[in-house]
């Protein structure tokens, strides 16, 4: 996939003397020492990154992990001590102020977490601000406040001010200010972290939705664990201004990189991380038109299983279990008779959470792909095995 962000050895150094600071850190001191011996603070430390076109990048770390500063310097409003950050091929700490401010005009939007509406503007005059600045007319304005506003299910509200909107709204009106510059890139500083928990998760679900449809490049920052997890596709963890590991949510819980990302993961609730790819096992079928309950039988025993998938033509017919296909071998051996209709199945990406109630029938459960052929097969012991590992 494409990458539309790089972020190269970045450093970046709070107080005047990078060069000292950035000696130190090569020596081996770590942050607190460095600001002890010179009264520099270390913001971002060597930080590497990959951002994919079209992918939601979460950057996720506590107070003071560098994070937000970070997710700055990709647009230019920080300008990095060390390093480069690329968009697009164009290193925006060393373009000219010129240049930059196409990037910014032209690729990039920032989503903040205070909303910072005006009050005494309507909704569509908050959203169509940014484009006021840039000398837009009104009408252009207006055409593109309101498919903003649309496209985050506030399109009826265009014409309210903001203290008639829930805190939520507020903060969707502030998503829909960033949309309407059409960017190819929404950075989003920590957006949902000053919403009750209710409406945080709802806005979570309603920017995967809109994602599905926009597919924006999107750095999301945040404290919140959950929240990284549910959101990102890649996710990079920051502490003293490094970033320990970088990958999916399922590798972070799965295999983290350290003792301090392994303190983060361990009360996580693997059944809403891990999905049905990560343990399932190929996919062995018997192909109805070329067998019989007999071969069923035999092929059954060589494999070890209760019950084995059957598909008519490459798509996934039904399922045969071993009692069914012994009967069947005894009363003529036709397959088609002993196949059962209704049987689990799911799609690769269900998380364990949603076949944990399939996995309770004892029968194999069928990944299926679009097209109805089977992808693979998850056994009812592989889902309880990795919901155990999460409690070891």
């Amino acid at each position: 996939m494409k990458a539309k962000i790089n972020g190269n050895n970045l450093y970046k150094i709070f107080g005047g003397k990078a060069a000292e600071a950035l000696a130190l850190l090569e020596s081996g001191k770590n942050k607190d020492e460095i600001f002890e011996a010179t009264g520099q603070t270390v913001g971002v430390d060597n930080a590497n990154f990959q951002v994919a076109e079209g992918e939601i990048f979460v950057v996720m770390g506590l107070s003071g992990s560098g994070k937000s500063t970070l997710v700055r310097m990709i647009n230019g409003l920080i300008k990095p001590s060390a390093g480069e950050v690329l968009i697009d091929g164009i290193d925006v700490a060393a373009c000219s102020d010129e240049e930059l401010r196409r990037v910014r005009r032209e690729k990039v939007a920032m989503v903040f977490q205070h909303f910072a509406l005006f009050p005494h503007k309507t909704v569509a005059d908050n959203v169509a601000f940014g484009l006021k600045i840039r000398g837009m007319k009104a009408a252009e304005r207006r055409d593109r406040a309101q498919v903003a506003l649309d496209q985050v299910g506030l399109g009826a509200r265009a014409d309210s001010y903001p203290d008639e909107l829930s805190g939520g709204m507020q903060q969707r009106v502030g998503l829909a200010r960033g949309l309407a510059s059409e960017p190819e890139i929404l950075l989003m500083d920590e957006p949902f972290s000053a919403l009750d928990p209710l409406i945080r998760a709802d806005m979570q679900q309603e920017l995967l939705e809109l994602q599905r449809s926009l597919k924006k490049t999107i750095v999301f920052i945040t404290h919140d664990l959950n929240e990284a997890l549910t959101l990102g596709s890649t996710i990079a963890i920051m502490r003293s201004g490094a970033i320990v590991q970088t990958g999916t949510a399922e590798d972070i819980v799965g295999n983290p990189a350290d003792d301090y990302v392994a303190a983060f993961t361990k009360d996580v609730d693997r059944s809403l991380v891990f999905t049905a790819q990560s343990i399932a096992s190929p996919a062995e079928p018997l192909d109805v038109g070329a067998s019989d309950a007999g071969a069923a039988v035999a092929r059954m025993e060589e494999l070890g299983v209760d019950a084995i998938h059957v598909v008519d033509n490459g798509r996934l017919a039904g399922l045969v279990t071993y009692r069914a296909a012994v009967a069947a071998s005894r009363d003529g051996g036709n397959l088609k008779s002993a196949l059962m209709a209704d049987f689990p199945a799911a799609s690769l990406d269900t998380r364990l959470f949603d076949l944990y109630p399939l996995a309770q029938t004892g029968l194999p459960i069928a990944l299926t792909n679009d097209d109805e052929t089977l992808a693979g097969v998850v056994q009812p012991k592989a889902v309880f095995e990795q919901l155990a590992n999460g409690r070891a």
